[in-house]
Formats: C-alpha cells, sequence, structure tokens
C-alpha cells in the first residue's frame, strides 16, 4: 500500500485543480478522511483474521461497494459540504475508490478485491511500480522507507500534481474564454 501520506494525493489534486467553486474546502477535508479509511481494515490482524479473509487487509474495505457505500453515506450531508448531492457523491466515491486502485499499483500484498462481496478475486494492476509500504511503524525511518517515499513521489505525487496543474490551467482556460 501506498502510506497513509500519499493516499491523499489523489482527491488534493482533484479538489485542488479543479478550485473551491466546484469542490469547498469541507468536501476537500472529507475526500482526503475517506481516501484514507479503507486502511482501517489493518485492525482485522488484531482481531485475529488472515491477510487473505475478505475483511482482511485489502480485501471489502478497499472494493468498489465500500467505495459506493461511503460516499452514500458521504452524499446525505451534502448541505454541511457545500456541494450538491451528485457532486458530494462523485468526489466522494472517487476519493475512496483511489484508495484500492493506487494499492493495486504496489509490489506487495495479495491484490485487491475490487468487486467484493460479488467476487473474492484480487486484482493487482497491469504495472505494479509503487514500492509496497510497510505495515509496521518502526520502520518508518528506514532506508526501505525512504524507497518507499521516493516511489510515491515518482508514481503518485508527480502524476497527481501534473492532474491537479492541468484541471487548474483547463478551469483558468474556460474562464478567460
Amino acid at each position: 500500500m501506498p502510506t497513509i501520506l500519499t493516499h491523499p494525493a489523489v482527491p488534493l489534486a482533484i479538489g485542488l485543480g479543479l478550485g473551491s467553486a466546484v469542490i469547498p474546502a469541507r468536501l476537500l477535508l472529507a475526500g482526503i478522511v475517506v481516501c484514507v479509511l479503507p486502511d482501517f481494515d489493518v485492525i482485522a490482524f488484531h482481531l485475529g483474521l488472515p491477510y487473505a479473509h475478505d475483511l482482511g487487509h485489502r480485501g471489502a474495505s478497499h472494493s468498489f461497494l465500500f467505495a459506493t457505500a461511503i460516499a452514500l453515506l458521504g452524499a446525505t450531508a451534502f448541505h454541511f459540504f457545500r456541494a450538491s448531492l451528485s457532486r458530494t457523491f462523485s468526489f466522494l466515491f472517487l476519493a475512496a475508490a483511489s484508495h484500492g486502485i493506487l494499492d493495486a499499483f504496489t509490489n506487495g500484498g495479495l491484490g485487491i478485491a475490487f468487486f467484493w462481496p460479488f467476487s473474492a478475486t484480487r486484482y493487482f494492476a497491469p504495472m505494479q511500480v509503487i514500492e509496497v509500504s510497510p505495515l509496521s511503524l518502526s520502520r518508518i525511518f528506514s532506508a526501505r522507507f525512504a524507497e518507499v517515499l521516493f516511489s510515491e513521489l515518482l508514481w503518485v505525487w508527480l502524476p497527481c500534481l501534473l492532474l491537479m496543474w492541468t484541471l487548474l490551467l483547463t478551469r483558468r482556460s474556460s474562464i478567460t474564454h
């Protein structure tokens, strides 16, 4: 998995690129929260559930159904987020689903159960270019962690910065025309 520092790159890129008129600050903050929620499944390890269990790491909480449920729940508060129902749902869905998608590009683990509960099959992206992050806090200041951060900068943050700038430039050019 990418680190908890990197999962917010996707909602940040989209939200900042589209601007606060489209993605208000409250909705952007909610997107950041929901994009890290799937990793709370590590609690399963403490409950004795194996990694490969449907409720284990990268299982149900990384599925599109989970992203849909989180987005639906968040969309009920669309007035609070100062956005339309459809915009709130769409942004929160993208933020939550981005978690599993990024994890699918890592070079470790058992893959992502995108289609749970309809299928327990776990998938990887065609290219696993992101170094998988250690699950242990004790390894944060290691050389391995530095490799992970470099990989995330190259394969997640750089593309997200390009996405953000593309959205920003597109938005600005549409305003001037």
